[in-house]
């Protein structure tokens, strides 16, 4: 019976890269999103919280995020050719571990009723 030995030549950034990317699966790195419109240069869409992020086949960018203990949102940010995005590691920056903001950047504002 013969016996295989394969040897990885992975990198110490290889071994990093790997394990920064389970973290964020298993909600352990906070993470920013910054979606722009290539064309324009302007930030459309900011996200910042603890999330896992995924690319889709309908070219959607899916961003989990825990925001409590056994609780969890799932959002999808559409791309296109006139759309970018950047994804920051900002963990440490908050003491919430359920820490979540979206924000929307447009010149048009929403509709509001406002109730006495």
């Amino acid at each position: 019976m013969a016996s295989v030995l394969l040897l990885c030549g992975c990198s110490e950034a290889d071994r990093a890269n790997s394990n920064i990317s389970k973290q964020a699966d298993y909600f352990e790195s906070e993470r920013k999103i910054t979606v722009y419109n290539a064309r324009t240069d302007k930030v459309i869409m900011e996200a910042e919280g603890y999330m896992s992020i995924s690319n889709n086949s309908s070219n959607e960018l899916v961003c989990t995020v825990k925001v409590g203990p056994d609780t969890y949102r799932k959002n999808y940010i559409y791309l296109n050719s006139y759309t970018m995005y950047v994804v920051e590691d900002i963990t440490g920056t908050h003491t919430d571990p359920y820490h979540y903001k979206l924000y929307f950047h447009t010149n048009v504002l929403p509709s509001v009723e406002v109730k006495p």
